[in-house]
């Protein structure tokens, strides 16, 4: 959940440089990403 939010957060503030829907795709995009990297860490840390 905390990777999603701040993948989603990074990737909104890089895609709105070029506009409103740039900001929402690479948002998704880096929500993936953040899921992604929040799983990881997850498998990797958590017991």
């Amino acid at each position: 959940m905390v990777g999603a939010t701040i993948g989603g957060g990074i990737g909104w503030w890089l895609g709105a440089q070029l506009g409103i829907m740039t900001a929402f795709i690479v948002s998704m995009v880096g929500t993936g990403v953040g899921i992604y990297w929040g799983r990881r860490v997850a498998r990797e840390y958590l017991p």
